[in-house]
């Protein structure tokens, strides 16, 4: 009696110890998306102003509103922002066009009030008399003259001519070319007219476009009403515009390394004192012994063997896209002297195709792997469910083709003002456009209906509406769900609050509610293999997902440090952002735990490939994502580094070292279950994650990581814009640097090549479905509740 009733009790405080973890992870959603909401407000409220006119002094018009809208959509028309960069944000072969615009700006105000004062050219005066025309240059351009009631802004003579040889420099540029990777006459000069699209305006679309970097020039330059810092706070780097670092920046980089300091103590005694890690559901030599010949293999699970076949295939082409970026590094204009190929894909659609694709092929695998498990969690396979499996894939067929063929279109100026609808949006991971970005979400929510087809009698059996089984269901649904903030943007929309919304998807979509499906998956995973306790796992997850919301929501903030967002920005930012480190740094700890599994599964272990995926996953996520992300997150970093080769060193390493190698985890789960034992080959597998790893590894650390510390070097003895140029690229040790890129890009090819033999033969060795629909599979009952 004594023994049930001390059970009774301890039974009792680990409920409630679930139940306070549950209403933790509620709060902290609550608390974060508060917070990141708020801000979005801020935003919105504090953006740069776009006047409805710009005057001279004299009166006389300059440009308006509609001009810098019109430039802004120029810019998205013909994709500059995978050429080059805006405010900081795109890619980084061509220059950041609001510092190329900011140094033109101030030289020519320069040059003017020389002029004035002492009948010569800047550069030709001497040291003193350069010291006063930028000292009254400096101050002229601080000076914020915007009139909100009238919605005017007025410029003065120098600002006029500063503004006039923006326009011209950039009138030979997308006319000659910039000798660089940017082909001559790309853009055309006049607009198509179109009075039903209020983001296309009349005229000279160059004039347009020039008028748009004038402006983020402008807003970089030009302090905040009632306040000491620019619209950017201060960004990009150039004292002779007075764009130094702010004091948030210092402050905000020295109070997130100690709160992180403070956190990692306090987290990590949490951890260990409350036992929050995942429990080995077996005791010395009582392994789970897993016969493949014996699983249930129902026809909807099969189907997805072509799923992985063309995830294996678009990452190959992907992978090969990056291989011909990389080479555009050091011949910016052909292929090995071969001029066709640059003249078809130039490095702007190139680098969109690049982009795209590797969310096509990670999202497909995941989505793949959710239709693989719905039928496990279920305990059956749902009427018609194989349909609904090909109707899905031939949908995913066409929006990868069609938005393919829209992009490279759209990006040529093929498709006139139709860019938009039919080609792509012109931003940088959001290159999709408007028709293919609806074909997608219906994808998803076709694949939600899917998974919860399969799962819905396992939900119904799950009497905690916060079980395993419903934590998988709330995750799946927030993949298609936080997707649909990008339907918040239009080629109207300010370029701030446009940003603010990109990186929704980018951050939050990508980095984070995948990030929280891919935990709860792998949680999944371990208790169906009988690996860990499903009790251990859900109270694991719910810590894991507290850390990875609580800091990662908010800490979206770093990317608007810069963007014109409010300086608050720097302060959030830095701080979750460093806090993120922390989560990434325990599940490392959980995939140790993960080896051991593995390593006393023995050989016979038929999960062997999987595992080895997903300890590849860990050592990235606390490398790629956290080390080389905390790095650049810190604000007296990024002022000097922001839009630099340390943002792709970050980027490879998080987006393949994280997503890329887990989405590799579960296409060989899944593959290894719906392939015949027998003409299974683990030495392929260990041949490809070798590959893949040590390719990886050499491209980031041998490569990237070196150039970047370099041109960080580089903007912060001779400004950004600097950092940004092409001769900074055509310097030696950087071209060193870049041609030694392709050893390391060899080996991760042969790797990728080989996953892409290995899931094509796949195809042709798959089990025969034992299961018919509707019959109740043989499988451990995830919904029971364990004693």
């Amino acid at each position: 009696m004594e023994i049930q009733q001390g059970t009774s009790t301890k039974a009792v405080v680990k409920k409630n110890r679930n139940s306070l973890l549950k209403s933790v992870l509620i709060i902290t959603l609550l608390l974060s998306f508060t917070v990141l909401l708020t801000g979005g407000y801020w935003i919105f409220k504090e953006m740069a102003p776009r006047p409805l006119e710009v005057i001279s002094e004299k009166g006389e018009l300059i440009l308006t509103k509609e001009s810098i809208v019109g430039g802004q959509a120029v810019f998205q028309k013909y994709g500059l922002m995978d050429y080059g960069t805006v405010l900081g944000h795109g890619s980084y072969m061509g220059p950041d066009y609001t510092a190329e615009a900011l140094k033109i700006y101030t030289e020519g105000m320069q040059d003017f009030r020389s002029q004035e004062d002492f009948k010569k050219d800047f550069k030709d005066l001497n040291k003193d008399d350069q010291t006063i025309i930028r000292d009254r240059v400096l101050k002229e351009m601080r000076e914020n003259h915007y009139d909100s009631d009238k919605d005017k802004l007025v410029l003065t003579d120098a600002q006029v001519f500063g503004h006039q040889k923006i326009r011209e420099f950039y009138h030979t540029i997308f006319t000659e070319g910039d000798d660089w990777g940017l082909k001559s006459g790309l853009i055309q000069e006049k607009h198509m007219p179109d009075g039903k699209r209020a983001w296309v305006a009349k005229g000279d679309q160059i004039e347009q476009i020039s008028d748009f970097f004038f402006w983020t020039a402008w807003l970089s330059s030009t302090q905040r009403p009632d306040d000491k810092i620019t619209y950017t706070n201060n960004w990009p780097y150039y004292e002779d515009a007075g764009n130094t670092m702010s004091f948030s920046a210092v402050w905000w980089s020295g109070a997130s390394v100690t709160i992180l300091i403070l956190f990692v103590g306090l987290i990590l005694f949490v951890f260990y004192r409350y036992h929050l890690g995942m429990k080995e559901a077996y005791t010395g030599d009582n392994f789970p012994k897993i016969d493949l010949k014996k699983l249930p293999l129902t026809s909807s699970q099969k189907k997805t063997a072509k799923y992985f076949a063309i995830v294996s295939v678009l990452f190959f082409i992907q992978s090969m896209f990056g291989a011909l970026l990389a080479h555009y590094y050091i011949e910016p204009d052909s292929f090995f002297g071969i001029k066709w190929i640059h003249d078809i894909l130039p490095f702007n659609i190139t680098k969109g195709f690049h982009l795209q694709l590797a969310i096509f092929w990670i999202a497909t695998a995941w989505l793949g792997m959710g239709i693989f498990v719905a039928p496990l969690v279920g305990g059956h396979e749902p009427k018609r469910q194989g349909l609904l499996v090909d109707i899905l894939f031939w949908a995913l067929v066409v929006l990868v083709a069609g938005s393919m063929i829209g992009q490279w279109l759209g990006a040529n100026g093929y498709l006139g003002n139709n860019w938009f609808l039919l080609g792509h949006q012109g931003w940088e991971y959001l290159e999709l456009g408007r028709i293919w970005q609806f074909i997608l979400a219906v994808g998803m929510l076709i694949w939600l209906f899917i998974v919860f087809r399969g799962i819905r009698s396992g939900l119904k059996r799950e009497s905690d509406k916060g079980g395993l089984i419903h934590l998988l269901f709330y995750s799946a649904i927030a993949v298609p769900a936080f997707y649909f903030f990008a339907f918040m943007i239009n080629p109207g929309t300010h370029y701030t609050f446009a940003d603010y919304w990109r990186w929704w998807i980018i951050h939050l979509w990508v980095e984070g509610i995948f990030e929280v499906f891919a935990v709860v998956v792998i949680g999944f995973l371990m208790v169906q293999m009988n690996l860990v306790t499903k009790k251990s796992t859900v109270k694991a997850l719910y810590f894991q997902l507290i850390l990875l919301m609580g800091a990662g929501v908010i800490g979206i903030g770093h990317h608007y440090y810069y963007n014109g967002s409010a300086e608050v920005w720097i302060a959030l930012g830095a701080v979750f952002s460093a806090l993120e480190v922390i989560p990434l740094t325990l599940l490392i700890l959980e995939a140790y735990e993960q080896y051991k599994m593995m390593r006393d599964g023995g050989v016979d272990f038929p999960y062997k490939g999987t595992f080895w995926f997903l300890i590849s996953v860990a050592i990235w996520n606390l490398v790629g994502a956290g080390v080389l992300g905390f790095l650049i997150n810190l604000p007296a970093v990024s002022f000097f580094e922001h839009g630099q080769f340390l943002t792709p060193t970050h980027g490879h390493a998080s987006m393949m070292g994280v997503y890329g190698m887990f989405a590799g985890a579960v296409l060989i789960y899944s593959l290894r279950n719906i392939v015949e034992p027998e003409k299974w080959s683990d030495r392929w597998v260990k041949f490809i994650v070798i590959m893949l790893n040590a390719g990886l590894a050499g491209m980031v650390f041998l490569s990237l990581l070196p150039v970047g510390y370099l041109q960080i070097k580089e903007a912060f003895f001779n400004g950004y814009a600097a950092s940004r140029s092409a001769e900074f690229l055509q310097q030696e040790p950087v071209e060193k640097l870049l041609t030694l890129r392709a050893i390391p890009d060899t080996i991760f090819l042969i790797g990728v090549a080989a996953l892409a033999v290995f899931s094509i033969k796949a195809l042709f060795n798959l089990r025969k479905v034992t299961h018919k629909e509707e019959e109740q599979l043989p499988v451990k009952d995830l919904a029971v509740e364990e004693e």
